[in-house]
């Protein structure tokens, strides 16, 4: 990204990194950025941890920055996963069955209860120390032993375990949404899309995604932000049970990796049209946008190896046609109605507005993450047009190739440094070998051998009502459980 020719200037984060838990290095940071740019400008975290920090340290740069509020530690309360769970309780947003444990035996219990293998999550992922032996901020648990040993290492963890069920990925289970919202969770550019590919596959980054409507999602997107009044960006995953029920698995309290997907006919995008707000201009009506098909080049061609195909380009009448309770209109503070403006199902015109050069400064990335651009001047230009319907590369730019050809370069050395490390470690008669060994686990996975009775972490992942209850479980297992 610093390689951008659209890119003005980089100013560097704070010493010794950012510690949400200790954010005056920050603000020292961002009152001398501020002091640099000589005006008010817009800053928009671009990471969880400099979502958290910035947050933190907002009351203290008002008047230098305009900031979207969000009071009450809210971007830490919602990237908190236990503090998640809790909300989508409270406020009816399907959630995966999360057990919060007390005790290693009650870790134990839950992952037998719950059926293994579960998803073992630390609460506050950002306290994990780096570098720490087999602590992971996701983790998927196949015995109940190993629950038992992850809840041993809480206070070197820094937050509590939790204990999810595990919702099986496949080809039509992995959604996102992304949206801009205004203050009282007013949304100002929203859609939901679903993962075609992702890396590492079925479980990691969005390699392929494609703008899709679905009403489920957005209405569960929707109701989140308006009960937590959250202002900002936001970029939350679902995974579809199988029943059919999306689940809300995550919440980012800033834009995604590929917050570009949801880019309306006239290039309004959710980071333009937040900006657009914190600085008191209208932001238009957005105009079309499903469809499109987002693409993360190196990562979607490992997916594509690895796992399957490139999907194929759809018809457009495939698109736009399921209209749900998220799609309804609302009323504003005046009481007249608002047109819907997720999907793309908001029309109108308008047309954002680019920095002028003369006179403004374009959004700046500082070291860790937070955005800060200068406070526009009043004019009216539009921004270059979207591609409704076509396809946003995450590297690629016709007039901008300096960043794709830097990660090519990095990409194509990591490759091969890679091979190199296996080849040099693999003598050449025992390579076949070698391959053999790598698939021997999934083949025992296949076949599992017959475990001891006496041995709970070897039990079946199916869940059953009349199987035992391990030896340490819980009198009152129903306790433990969080809906």
């Amino acid at each position: 990204m610093g390689r951008s020719r659209y890119l003005r200037a980089v100013h560097a984060g704070p010493a010794g990194g950012l510690d949400p838990e200790a954010p005056e290095a920050l603000l020292e940071c961002l009152t001398g950025v501020s002091e640099r740019i000589g005006r008010q400008a817009v800053l928009i975290a671009m990471d969880d941890l400099s979502a958290i920090a910035v947050s933190r340290v907002a009351p203290m740069l008002h008047e230098r920055f305009r900031i979207p509020h969000q009071p009450d530690n809210l971007p830490a309360r919602v990237a908190d996963k236990a503090e998640l769970s809790r909300l989508c309780s409270r406020w009816d947003v399907p959630h995966p069955e999360t057990v919060i444990p007390a005790s290693g035996a009650e870790a134990a219990e839950a992952a037998w209860r719950l059926g293994l293998p579960v998803v073992a999550k630390w609460s506050r992922p950002w306290l994990l120390p780096s570098g720490a032996d087999g602590l992971r901020s996701t983790t998927l648990v196949h015995t109940a032993a190993e629950a038992r040993r992850l809840y041993e290492r809480s206070a070197e963890a820094g937050s509590r375990l939790l204990l999810q069920r595990f919702l099986p990925a496949g080809p039509d289970t992995d959604w996102f949404f992304h949206g801009a919202f205004a203050r009282g969770g007013r949304p100002l550019l929203a859609g939901s899309g679903r993962k075609e590919l992702s890396w590492p596959v079925r479980t990691g980054l969005t390699a392929v995604g494609r703008w899709l409507p679905d009403p489920a999602v957005e209405a569960a997107a929707l109701r989140l932000a308006e009960r937590l009044g959250y202002q900002g960006i936001l970029d939350l995953d679902f995974r579809r049970d199988e029943q059919g029920c999306f689940r809300l698995v995550d919440f980012n309290p800033r834009p995604g990796a590929q917050f570009r997907l949801f880019t309306d006919t006239a290039g309004l995008d959710v980071v333009q049209a937040m900006y657009l707000d914190l600085t008191g201009q209208r932001v238009p009506r957005p105009s079309g946008g499903p469809g499109r098909v987002f693409v993360a080049e190196n990562y979607a061609l490992l997916a594509a190896v690895r796992g399957g195909a490139l999907p194929r380009r759809r018809t457009a009448g495939h698109v736009g046609g399921s209209v749900g309770p998220a799609a309804a209109g609302r009323p504003d503070g005046d009481g007249e109605q608002v047109p819907p403006v997720v999907a793309g199902l908001r029309t109108g015109p308008g047309r954002p507005r680019e920095p002028d050069p003369e006179t403004e400064t374009e959004a700046r990335p500082d070291h860790h993450g937070a955005a800060a651009g200068a406070q526009p001047a009043p004019a009216d230009r539009p921004v270059r047009p979207g591609r409704g319907g076509g396809v946003e590369t995450a590297w690629f730019a016709a007039d901008d190739l300096l960043p794709f050809l830097a990660m090519l370069g990095a990409f194509l050395g990591r490759g091969a440094g890679k091979g190199v490390r296996v080849l040099r470690g693999v003598p050449a008669q025992g390579r076949r070998t070698a391959r053999a060994v790598v698939r021997t686990p999934r083949q025992r996975g296949e076949q599992p051998a017959a475990a001891p009775p006496s041995a709970p972490a070897s039990a079946p992942a199916s869940g059953s009502a009349s199987r035992p209850v391990p030896p340490e479980a819980s009198a009152e297992p129903d306790e433990l459980v969080t809906r």
